[in-house]
């Protein structure tokens, strides 16, 4: 499970930065791409601005299936109060945006299956994939707008992966 959690959060920074190299973020003292994974960071009580966060809520297995096929439920969040220039009246625009880049990230809806135990990262010869986004409606909190959208990433999972 680790490695499918890994394979799908480096392909939506990767994508992210091509889409998009301005979303970043200051992390821990170094600028990275805006998206993070929330049980990896330290905790916080409310959301980063412009930026997506991806909060991993369960996981399950298909019994159905031939092979050891795993489900995690991942949420990505993001929330956006607009841009300074514009006082925070683009804040509808500035969330639009990111819903594309969300789409964008994750089309195609695929990554090859890593493993980044060690450097370099080493395949596994699997693939990870997910779903299609189910988008949340609009939050609405104080001067931001915020939106969460669910996918179910599916990995095959192997002999004492936890």
């Amino acid at each position: 499970m680790v490695d499918a959690k890994d394979s799908f959060y480096i392909a939506l920074r990767d994508r992210l930065t091509t889409l998009n190299p301005q979303r970043t973020m200051m992390a821990r003292g170094a600028v990275r791409p805006g998206i993070l994974v929330e049980e990896a960071e330290p905790a916080v009580s409310q959301l980063p601005r412009d930026v997506y966060v991806l909060r991993w809520t369960g996981v399950s297995r298909d019994l159905s299936l031939p092979s050891r096929m795993v489900m995690l439920n991942c949420e990505i969040h993001y929330c956006t109060a607009g841009s300074d220039a514009a006082c925070g009246l683009d804040r509808g625009r500035a969330l639009t945006t990111m819903d594309s880049e969300v789409v964008e990230m994750l089309e195609p809806a695929s990554t090859p299956a890593m493993s980044f135990d060690a450097i370099p990262a080493t395949a596994t010869g699997g693939t990870t994939f997910w779903t299609t986004p189910s988008f949340g409606t609009t939050i609405i909190s104080r001067d931001c707008l915020g939106r969460m959208a669910k996918v179910t990433v599916f990995a095959r999972q192997a002999e004492g992966d936890e």
